[in-house]
């Protein structure tokens, strides 16, 4: 009977164990950010970033945290050895100046415990502009192999790159808004 009343304690703080922040670091091998930039009003050139890290942290109970990507510029893939030379050249991302983007932003618009949106700003050229990624998916299980918690979520937005001064091809006719699409796998830390 002296237990009884240490019951109600103890399932909130087992309740409270379960609805706490998870770190979860990006895995680089199913993590690849990837682009649509418009060529001329012809077509659109699609391309992926090949290297990227980061981290999230997601608090499953309320839909809240963060999230923390960093793009390796170097390892841009547009299918096309010459265009991936142009891209990271001192004409356009310059890498050897800048050699990463990043998207940092806070998880928001939470709906049963799953956000809509991810809240916050792009870097790119050495400036920082607001940027908002919309959630069309976010999924999270136990690894099969790993057997810690892990999560995978596609989200896309856009920008205007003219803001991040790479106008180049304006003149042209090129279009300045690029769509990004950030499809990420992330493992539970132990």
């Amino acid at each position: 009977m002296k237990l009884l009343p240490l019951i109600p304690a103890l399932l909130a703080v087992s309740v409270a164990a379960q609805a706490a922040p998870m770190t979860y670091d990006i895995e680089p091998t199913h993590t690849y950010p990837s682009f649509e930039a418009d060529h001329m009003g012809m077509s659109n050139w699609r391309g992926k970033l090949n290297k990227s890290a980061g981290t999230i942290v997601y608090d499953k109970a309320t839909g809240a945290g963060s999230v923390d990507v960093q793009m390796d510029l170097a390892s841009i893939d547009f299918g096309l050895d010459a265009m991936n030379a142009w891209a990271t050249g001192k004409d356009f991302f310059n890498v050897e100046k800048n050699p990463t983007a990043t998207f940092k932003g806070r998880l928001a618009g939470a709906k049963a415990g799953v956000p809509t949106q991810v809240v916050g700003e792009l870097t790119l050229n050495g400036k920082t502009r607001p940027m908002t990624l919309s959630i069309h998916q976010l999924k999270c299980m136990p690894h099969p192999m790993l057997k810690r918690d892990f999560c995978g979520a596609d989200a896309s937005g856009s920008f205007n790159r003219e803001e991040f001064g790479l106008a180049a091809g304006k003149d042209w006719g090129f279009k300045m808004d690029v769509n990004l699409r950030i499809q990420v796998e992330a493992v539970a830390r132990e």
